[in-house]
């Protein structure tokens, strides 16, 4: 008995920490994240990716990073019950996984399936250009996923049809990307070095969350499109007591979170560095409930 207890401790001792989900099912509107991480390798960290949940079904995935693909089978969420796929921007921490999301994704939904990404600008290409270069039948990476865009399906592979939907990043009111089936989800442009980015706010069942993606805090904008939001998800990204032209200091996490009187922040997207002083830093500014992130955390919204 005491050596099956001893193997059995030890095999925990292998598994990752991310590696058990949290059930989401039961809360009436809850924020799961699949990836906690961001572009490093980190073996308990996937990248960015999160579910908003909605009773028993998963109805908003915000992006797609690396490993959030496994995530999404352990999470048990369902293809066939997202309402929209929201991507904020086309760094591969956030979007590497889309292809292995969507191929042979038919055979699972039926139904089209609604997206929706950034505008372009001279560094990146606008999301819908993004995807045809991706699965275009013809000219794309992915010529078997062409059916994501309308071709017919082939007999080796496809994926469901994508609704495509592109968010002009320069405009300074939020724009509305989804409203109906009881959901509203807006999205406001934010800064992110030159790349075009989103944050995108849910409104659902008298609740809101808002995902703020990568950005640098410096849009006073953003602060009243979070205002009043049960849960901000921001990102933590970069070391306390340093600056970094693509992500806001910890500081400047705890200023936004507090300034938009927030519900509760939950951090993700966290880097390799110490992240009891980065805590410690968000704390000296922001008073309210935090939670760090981390792969499969189930939060409820409330």
């Amino acid at each position: 008995m005491i050596r099956f207890v001893i193997v059995w401790l030890f095999f925990l001792l292998l598994i990752p920490s991310g590696a058990f989900a949290q059930s989401c099912a039961a809360n009436p509107v809850a924020v799961q994240i699949l990836g906690s991480g961001g572009p490093a390798i980190n073996r308990d960290r996937a990248s960015a990716s999160y579910l908003l949940w909605i009773g028993n079904q998963a109805r908003i995935l915000v992006d797609m990073g690396g490993g959030a693909f496994l995530r999404f089978g352990q999470s048990q969420a369902k293809l066939s019950d997202l309402s929209l796929v929201a991507v904020s921007h086309l760094h591969p921490d956030h979007i590497s996984d889309l292809p292995a999301l969507l191929w042979l994704s038919h055979r699972a939904r039926k139904d089209s399936l609604p997206i929706a990404g950034p505008s372009g600008n001279d560094v990146a290409p606008s999301f819908p250009a993004f995807l045809s270069r991706l699965f275009d039948e013809k000219n794309g990476a992915f010529q078997l996923l062409g059916s994501t865009l309308g071709a017919p399906q082939g007999q080796s592979g496809g994926g469901v049809r994508l609704d495509v939907g592109v968010v002009d990043v320069t405009k300074a009111e939020p724009s509305i990307v989804f409203d109906r089936e009881g959901v509203t989800v807006t999205a406001l442009g934010i800064p992110h070095g030159s790349l075009p980015t989103l944050a995108y706010r849910v409104q659902t069942r008298d609740v809101s969350v808002v995902f703020s993606s990568d950005q640098t805090g410096t849009n006073p904008r953003f602060v009243e499109f979070a205002r009043g939001a049960h849960v901000l998800v921001m990102h933590l990204a970069i070391a306390a007591g340093t600056t970094n032209p693509l992500h806001a200091a910890p500081a400047v996490v705890g200023r936004v979170a507090q300034e938009a009187a927030v519900g509760r922040l939950i951090v993700s997207h966290i880097g390799q560095f110490d992240l009891d002083a980065a805590v410690a830093e968000i704390k000296k500014f922001y008073t309210g409930p935090l939670t760090v992130g981390a792969d499969l955390q189930c939060t409820q919204v409330q």
